[in-house]
């Protein structure tokens, strides 16, 4: 990832600049631009990211939408960490949202100003998810760790702190993304995964073994609230390894690929998980809840009541 390789629709580079031998003779005709450019024999990376883009449409967008919905609906019982969660379903809907335009530039419009748009987006992709799943790390992180001080770190304010600060750098990065021809700019994201995920990995790695070590002499079961901080940590866990363990493990081996297998095949395929993220992350958070509001509402509460007025019978009745 050192080389600012120009690969077609990754996260990182999209083809916006002339070819380097264009130089040559300014007044030569470009070439239209291509989604598989320089890759039309190696096309199978590519069309793989752009499958998994069309998930996030079909499935990302609505349930990211619903992650907001029940964070907005739990407002007045948040939990610490639901400000990032917010933050993070808000930048994966829009991601999800610019697919389609995606398609429509490419086989219709083919607009430089859109593009630019577009590659606004892969700047927030690239740096929203790792930086707003690293502040809900640190948030449990504090809160299993070192509990006296969080407790003094609970006010909101704290946290709308640090969302701004993240929204400053995902927008700086983005910006610069769009402005291109920076020095050395690839490094910054290989930079920031690799801190990202050494950083989300240990922190999760830690909790899970403090909240492990939680359980007293004799205890086979976890206090409530701790049983949720785990039940979150390892959903974290799993998270950062489909997704962006990938990136980490083939990413800094770029130099042991011709630049045509990386540009094809390697980054296509890398920043795929990368993008899946957008749907894998709110099915997890969904997955967590004991119900879905807004879609079995009725029916959980239907069965909650007939189990409530079975079980206090059940409890009076003689051995």
């Amino acid at each position: 990832m050192s080389r600012n390789v120009s690969s077609p629709l990754n996260s990182t580079s999209l083809p916006t600049r002339l070819p380097l031998n264009a130089t040559a003779d300014l007044n030569a005709t470009v070439k239209p631009f291509s989604v598989v450019d320089g890759c039309d024999e190696q096309v199978e990376g590519i069309l793989f990211d752009l499958t998994l883009q069309c998930i996030n449409v079909i499935v990302g967008i609505p349930t990211n939408l619903l992650v907001i919905a029940i964070l907005i609906r739990n407002r007045k019982t948040p939990t610490t960490s639901d400000i990032f969660l917010g933050c993070l379903a808000l930048m994966d809907a829009y991601f999800g949202a610019m697919t389609p335009i995606i398609f429509l530039n490419i086989y219709l419009w083919q607009s430089r100003e859109v593009w630019s748009a577009i590659k606004f987006s892969y700047g927030v992709k690239d740096t929203s998810g790792p930086l707003f799943l690293s502040c809900i790390c640190l948030d449990r992180f504090v809160a299993v760790l070192f509990p006296i001080m969080f407790g003094r770190l609970k006010h909101i304010k704290y946290r709308l702190s640090l969302s701004v600060l993240v929204y400053c750098l995902t927008f700086a990065y983005s910006a610069a993304k769009v402005v291109g021809g920076l020095p050395n700019f690839e490094k910054v994201f290989t930079g920031e995964i690799l801190a990202a995920f050494t950083w989300m990995a240990v922190c999760n790695v830690s909790i899970l073994w403090a909240l492990k070590k939680s359980r007293g002499p004799g205890k086979d079961e976890m206090q409530p609230l701790k049983k949720r901080a785990f039940k979150m940590v390892l959903s974290i866990l799993c998270i950062i390894i489909c997704n962006y363990l990938p990136l980490v493990a083939l990413f800094p081996f770029e130099d042991y690929y011709s630049p045509d297998v990386f540009r094809c095949y390697v980054q296509p395929v890398g920043f795929a998980f990368l993008n899946i993220s957008s749907t894998i992350q709110p099915l997890v958070y969904l997955s967590r809840l004991e119900k879905v509001p807004f879609l079995s509402d009725a029916k959980c509460c239907s069965c909650v009541s007939v189990e409530n007025n079975q079980t206090p019978p059940a409890q009076n009745s003689p051995a």
